[in-house]
């Protein structure tokens, strides 16, 4: 299960990872960069505003303010320099947020409403940051996938390869 410093060490991977992917991308010209690669959110960018979508909604989930959304496909921000900027409010938000987190918190129960079935859900809410954080993962994947199609090398995103270790 997830503890507190789990959930910071995650947050501030979750932030050095996406600055890599983003610095990483930021080397394609514009065209690459939106070029539908066939995965699941089309494009790098499509990809990058999934994360942020979802990162959002579940920021709102944990904070109570819910955030509002048309779609986990939605493009919030159609400039890369301006979600780049946004994506990087967010992981502070998401680092601040995780620093707080205790070990009675993260046993409470969280309560939501699905977005995609559409139904009201409960769990505990070490159960659901640690979905959170896997999702950014499996995501972040996907950008590593497109990018080597593109023939960039973003270098080394594993946790372990963090350095300086829980920065």
């Amino acid at each position: 299960m997830m503890t507190p410093d789990s959930a910071k060490l995650m947050a501030r991977y979750n932030r050095w990872a996406n600055q890599k992917l983003y610095r990483a991308a930021s080397q394609l010209p514009d065209a690459e960069y939106r070029r539908n690669r066939g995965s699941f959110f089309g494009s790098i960018h499509g990809t990058f505003n999934h994360l942020l979508v979802a990162d959002r909604i579940w920021m709102g989930r944990f904070s109570g303010i819910p955030y509002s959304v048309e779609g986990l496909d939605q493009e919030l921000y159609p400039d890369a320099a301006e979600l780049a900027a946004a994506w990087a409010d967010t992981d502070t938000a998401i680092i601040a947020w995780a620093d707080a987190l205790t070990p009675v918190s993260l046993q409470s129960e969280l309560r939501y409403t699905s977005f995609t079935a559409r139904q009201d859900k409960r769990c505990p809410l070490g159960l659901a940051v640690l979905h959170f954080f896997n999702h950014q993962t499996h995501h972040r994947g996907q950008v590593t996938a497109l990018l080597s199609q593109a023939g960039v090398d973003y270098g080394v995103i594993d946790l372990i390869g963090m350095e300086p270790m829980g920065a």
